[in-house]
């Protein structure tokens, strides 16, 4: 049945008798350009990966080559090597950082609290180090969908959260025999 057959009281595919979802377990993360796909690797996770790795260096190679027009605009200014190398050193800089910063976002949580004063120092470091971010993202594609391993580590402890509360609520509370009150 289609989503326009389907009548907005009638339960979803999968759904409770109520009419909303069941409850079978936490829900994975979407990670961007892979979705779920990630989680049991189908769905084209392989041709996914295969083409976030090639537009990742594809972009990172269209960004050295716009660096490089702006490069010889600076000599064609003639503003002197010690610019050029300032520049040059300002890039390198700015695209090791941003490297080290994606990269480290892909397998480390980050703090929620310190997050948004340290990204909004950062983010002319990030725009500036484009290339390193991208190619961050090129070289984790060539292991696995960039930020799986931190989704799957997360992924793992709610489902052993969600089994650890699920197996304590055993039986109807209200069938249990009373406990005897102890004496003082």
């Amino acid at each position: 049945m289609s989503d326009e057959q389907r009548s907005p009281a009638s339960p979803e595919p999968g759904g409770g008798a109520s009419g909303g979802p069941e409850r079978r377990g936490p829900e994975p993360e979407a990670i961007r350009f892979f979705g779920t796909t990630w989680l049991h690797h189908d769905g084209g996770y392989g041709l996914r990966r295969a083409g976030v790795a090639v537009g990742s260096l594809v972009l990172a190679a269209a960004g050295a080559v716009v660096l490089r027009f702006a490069f010889q605009g600076l000599e064609i200014a003639d503003v002197g090597p010690f610019v050029g190398i300032l520049v040059v050193a300002g890039f390198a800089i700015c695209s090791a950082l941003a490297f080290r910063r994606t990269w480290d976002g892909f397998v480390r949580p980050r703090d929620p609290a310190a997050e948004s004063a340290a990204d909004r120092s950062a983010q002319s470091l990030m725009f500036i180090g484009f290339i390193g971010s991208l190619l961050a993202y090129f070289c984790r594609s060539l292991v696995e969908a960039p930020g799986e391993k931190l989704c799957r580590a997360e992924y793992a402890a709610a489902c052993e959260r969600h089994e650890r509360r699920r197996s304590s609520r055993t039986g109807n509370p209200a069938a249990r025999k009373p406990r005897p009150k102890k004496r003082r």
